[in-house]
């Protein structure tokens, strides 16, 4: 029985504590103060954290690094504003061409999109 007890509270603080992170949908934000992320762009994929790929409908953010740009601050996941220098940023990403190609190169930078 208490083992029972321990498996649920288990399952349930993992159905908490570790959500999935999967696609976002995302609003640039014009000024730095608002932003949840500060995002900066690379020119190279090997120095991205995040290989991004924006999609066309919000259905389609369903995978890492599938980002939807909404209209409205409040529909947002997160708020990026996108910086000019690498250094200010929290998360460097290089947009790709094709959707398959998304995905995080630098796993230590997942808790930025939870």
């Amino acid at each position: 029985m208490k083992r029972i007890q321990s498996l649920v509270t288990l399952l349930v603080l993992l159905l908490i504590c570790a959500p999935v992170i999967r696609g976002q949908k995302v609003y640039q934000v014009k000024y730095e103060s608002q932003a949840d992320i500060k995002v900066y762009v690379v020119e190279y994929e090997s120095q991205c954290d995040l290989k991004v790929y924006f999609v066309e409908y919000e259905s389609q953010a369903d995978e890492d690094g599938l980002w939807y740009f909404v209209e409205y601050e409040s529909q947002a996941q997160k708020k990026l504003y996108f910086v000019d220098y690498e250094s200010q940023a929290d998360l460097k990403i290089y947009m790709v061409k094709y959707e398959s190609q998304a995905g995080w190169r630098n796993q230590e930078k997942q808790h930025l999109l939870l």
